[in-house]
């Protein structure tokens, strides 16, 4: 509760001082008000309580999740200064309705009743409507807001209507009561029941971008400010993921059924369609978007696998693709900026010109394809582990192949950058901008080398 109020407070005082005109103050106030979060969070650590009758549930999973949310939300913001640098309109609207948008997030990681998870994903969602489109000159960026607020708002009448007809079925919003009407069920539920399950698992499947209600995410990915994108990439798709793993825990912990085959074919597809699909994209930024989606692939498999492991692997896998893909896209902010586009060929002789540049985005690509020793092939490792020890045979090969092929889009860029003809231009990037690239590096690499780090507190 105090992560909330806090990362609340601090939305409203960045706006206070957008009214004040105090931009140079925003973003040290915004890290240092993010940094504050973190550790007010990580006091609520070994302190398990509900607010509210329940509808907010403080315990280790929403810690930790919300932990991995405030510090990608810090990580994007440290790159904002460079990006927004040549931009004279004042900053505070965009700032602190990503900040809001944090608040929504954190609410999904912590809801202990239906009506706080569509509270939730609302104020995460309308923000986003606003963070889309705020680039207003452009016209990709009117397309992408306008895509995505209708798109977003006909499935979230798909999810509220689920929430209602479980209601019906149950006579709670309370999880925990809804987990007594499930086992109480023993296997046989009533249509109506079954009914709002699906319809739940659309509303928040088309949130994380999975298979088949993922058309909408190149879109808007490629229209939306590549900043915010990075933000819709990494904090949007960890709270969805993580309020559809603690729906599923603690309403159906120990009981598999039609639910599971679901979820299970949702996976396949979004792992073969996000994977195939990226390998025919032209520039980098909507083959991160197709490579965000193959991830909501993977994700799935915690949630199937659904073991006392699966909220470690979950956590361990969220933190290292969130990292990994901030630092790809703070490398196509660069490349935008020196080439006006994010096609291949603007890579072309990148090792030459700004080696180090190359090295941070090579190390990205290969931790997001699952190159040992790098976190994200730790994380796949856990990831495919928790669902073998559960028999998910069959869906662990699929992730496998779609890993193999995904190595053919993520060594695209690299190979553009090391084996391809310098264009000699020079990205221009400052000492500041070059310390957060080395420090998100660094993290992907010792999180790979040192995973008992993370892996395991829960």
């Amino acid at each position: 509760m105090t992560t909330i109020i806090s990362i609340t407070i601090l939305g409203i005082l960045v706006l206070f001082l957008g009214i004040q005109k105090k931009q140079s103050w925003l973003l040290p106030v915004i890290l240092v008000g993010l940094a504050t979060s973190m550790i007010l969070t990580i006091l609520d650590w070994n302190t398990a309580r509900s607010y509210y009758h329940e509808m907010l549930i403080i315990d280790k999973t929403s810690v930790a999740f919300s932990l991995v949310l405030i510090f990608s939300t810090f990580l994007i913001f440290s790159l904002a200064s460079h990006y927004y640098r040549g931009v004279e309109r004042p900053l505070d609207d965009i700032y602190g309705v990503m900040i809001f948008a944090l608040v929504g997030a954190v609410m999904m990681t912590s809801y202990g009743n239906l009506i706080m998870l569509f509270l939730g994903i609302e104020t995460l969602s309308i923000a986003l409507y606003v963070l889309a489109g705020s680039h207003k000159e452009a016209i990709t960026s009117n397309e992408a807001t306008l895509k995505y607020f209708l798109l977003g708002s006909f499935l979230s009448g798909f999810l509220l209507f689920g929430i209602a007809l479980i209601y019906g079925s149950t006579g709670s919003f309370d999880l925990q009561k809804i987990s007594v009407f499930v086992a109480a069920c023993h296997g046989i539920y009533p249509p109506m029941f079954l009914a709002g399950l699906f319809l739940l698992i659309i509303g928040l499947a088309f949130k994380i971008a999975i298979a088949p209600f993922h058309f909408w995410a190149p879109d808007v990915y490629e229209g939306t400010p590549t900043l915010l994108t990075a933000f819709m990439a990494t904090v949007v798709k960890t709270a969805s993921i993580v309020a559809m793993y603690r729906f599923f825990t603690h309403t159906f912990y120990g009981i598999h059924g039609v639910w599971e085959t679901t979820i299970w074919i949702l996976a396949v597809l979004t792992m073969l369609l996000g994977n195939l699909t990226g390998l025919y994209q032209p520039n980098l930024k909507r083959m991160l978007a197709y490579s965000s989606i193959s991830h909501s692939g993977y994700m799935l498999l915690a949630v199937v696998a659904f073991s006392p492991m699966s909220n470690n692997a979950l956590l361990f896998y969220t933190l290292s693709y969130s990292i990994a893909t901030i630092l790809a896209f703070a490398i196509l902010i660069l490349i935008r900026e020196a080439h006006g586009n994010d096609y291949f060929s603007s890579l072309n002789g990148m090792a030459k010109t700004n080696p180090l540049e190359a090295f941070c985005l090579t190390i990205a690509m290969l931790s997001l394809t699952g190159i040992p020793p790098l976190a994200g092939f730790m994380a796949k490792y856990y990831l495919f582990t928790t669902a073998l020890e559960k028999g998910l045979l069959w869906l662990v090969l699929v992730a496998i192949a779609g890993s193999a092929i995904s190595v053919a889009y993520y060594f695209k860029p690299i190979m553009a950058m090391y084996l391809k003809e310098s264009n000699e231009v020079k990205l221009n990037v400052g000492r500041s901008y070059k310390v957060h690239l080395m420090f998100m590096t660094l993290l992907v690499i010792l999180i790979g080398v040192l995973p008992f780090l993370v892996m395991g507190i829960l």
